[in-house]
C-alpha cells in the first residue's frame, strides 16, 4: 500500500543541503560519498528510509510511492569496481527508470550525537553516553542505569533489537561500564578494553575477538550489523519529515547478519 497523495514538497537539493549541515558531513573522511548518490525528480513529498540500498529495498520503496530513498549503506564504496555492471547496474537502472533519488549517509550517521546510530542504540538499550572513541569518534562508551549480569544484558539486547545476540564472556559478570558501536566495529574492541569497560557491543564479531574476550575478561556482544543500524536512519527520516512536512516511511528489509 502506497502513501496518500499530499501537496507538500521539499526541493531535493534543499533537503540534501540541510541534511549535510545537520550531520556535518564535511568533517568526515569516509569510504563512500555522503549525500545525493543518484539524482531523481527535483521535488520530494515521500521519503523512504532503510539500512541498505539493496534491490529489495528499492522495489519496496518504489511500490510505496517514494520520491527519494535515504539509506545508511549506499553505493560507490572506496576500492570497489567503478563499472556500472551486474548488480550495481540493476539497482541504478531501477532508480533512474522510476526517477527516484538515492541519498546515503555513512559515518556521519553513525556519529551524530542525537540522530546517529550509536546515540539511538543507546536509547534503545538504556545506555548513558559518557564519551566517544574510535575512528573519527564514531563509537561510544558509557554506563548503564542499573548493573545487570551479562546474561541479563544479553536478554535486554535480544528484546530491544528483536534478535538473539552472540555473547562471549562470563554470564554472571556484573556490567557497569559498556562501549558500543553499531555495524562492523569489531576492530574497536582492543580500544574499548583499554577504556576499562566490562562489555563491548557491536554488530559483528571476528575470530580473534573471541580470544580477546576470554583472555581479558571483557565481554563481547555481537548483536547484528543490520539490527544495530536500523535506528539512526529512522530517526533522521522522522526528523526530516517533521522539518519539511513531508511523509516518511521506514522499510526494514530483514538481514540476519
Amino acid at each position: 500500500m502506497g502513501f496518500l497523495k499530499l501537496g507538500v514538497f521539499v526541493e531535493l537539493f534543499k533537503l540534501e543541503d540541510y541534511t549535510g549541515q545537520l550531520l556535518d558531513t564535511i568533517r568526515f573522511r569516509d569510504y563512500c560519498p555522503n549525500g545525493l548518490q543518484v539524482e531523481g525528480r527535483p521535488e520530494i513529498s515521500r521519503l523512504v528510509t532503510g539500512v541498505t540500498a539493496s534491490l529489495d529495498l528499492l522495489k519496496a520503496a518504489i511500490d510505496a510511492g517514494a520520491d527519494a530513498i535515504l539509506v545508511h549503506h549506499g553505493y560507490f564504496w572506496k576500492n570497489e569496481d567503478a563499472r556500472i555492471v551486474g548488480v550495481k547496474r540493476a539497482r541504478i537502472e531501477l532508480l533512474l527508470r522510476h526517477n527516484v533519488s538515492l541519498l546515503a549517509y555513512h559515518l556521519p550517521l553513525d556519529a551524530h550525537p542525537e540522530l546517529g546510530n550509536n546515540a539511538q542504540l543507546a536509547r534503545k538499550l538504556d545506555f548513558t553516553v559518557a564519551g566517544w572513541f574510535g575512528e573519527q569518534n564514531t563509537a561510544c562508551h558509557g554506563t548503564l542505569a542499573d548493573t545487570p549480569r551479562l546474561l541479563q544484558l544479553g536478554a535486554r539486547v535480544a528484546t530491544a533489537l528483536g534478535r538473539q545476540p552472540l555473547i562471549i564472556g562470563e554470564e554472571s559478570r556484573p556490567i557497569r561500564r559498556v562501549a558500543w558501536c553499531s555495524g562492523g566495529a569489531q576492530g574497536y574492541f582492543e580500544e574499548a578494553i583499554r577504556l576499562g569497560v566490562d562489555a563491548f557491543l557491536t554488530g559483528e564479531i571476528s575470530e580473534q575477538s573471541v580470544h580477546l574476550a576470554r583472555e581479558t575478561g571483557v565481554a563481547f556482544i555481537a548483536a547484528g550489523h543490520h539490527a544495530t543500524e536500523r535506528y539512526g536512519v529512522q530517526a533522521l527520516g522522522e526528523h526530516l519529515a517533521a522539518k519539511f512536512g513531508i511523509i516518511h516511511q521506514f522499510i526494514d528489509i530483514d538481514n540476519p547478519v
